[in-house]
């Protein structure tokens, strides 16, 4: 599942606090985008469509959660990009970075234990 940029937008307002009715994330989104109260509605039926957000009936009011959680989806987005851009290449991406903005040093220090974790995972993972 693929989120637009609209919809990122919604998904954090729902991230934050959930449930929420529509009438709550319309007031939130007016007050963070400046969006109409139709605007959000729609963003929210397409995101109901998408299967990323769930919507509970109750006394009349429809409350929205989110169907995924943000770990998740940012991990999908994060994976599709990589993809897309850089055919899957983890080192394509960290060059690209490394070579139009530098790292400070402590960007340096958790690129590298990520980096070391992942090579603890990969030796334990060899048989």
């Amino acid at each position: 599942m693929e989120l637009t940029g609209a919809e990122w937008d919604v998904m954090e307002c729902l991230w934050d606090a959930s449930p929420r009715t529509g009438r709550e994330l319309a007031q939130e989104m007016a007050a963070r985008r400046g969006w109409s109260r139709s605007t959000t509605l729609t963003l929210l039926r397409r995101l109901e469509t998408k299967g990323a957000v769930t919507a509970q009936e109750g006394d009349g009011v429809r409350r929205f959660s989110p169907a995924v959680r943000r770990e998740d989806a940012a991990l999908r987005e994060a994976e599709s990009f990589l993809d897309r851009v850089y055919k899957g290449s983890v080192s394509l991406l960290v060059s690209a970075l490394t070579q139009k903005q530098a790292l400070s040093r402590r960007e340096i220090d958790e690129l590298y234990a990520i980096l070391q974790q992942a090579e603890k995972e990969a030796e334990d993972n060899d048989p």
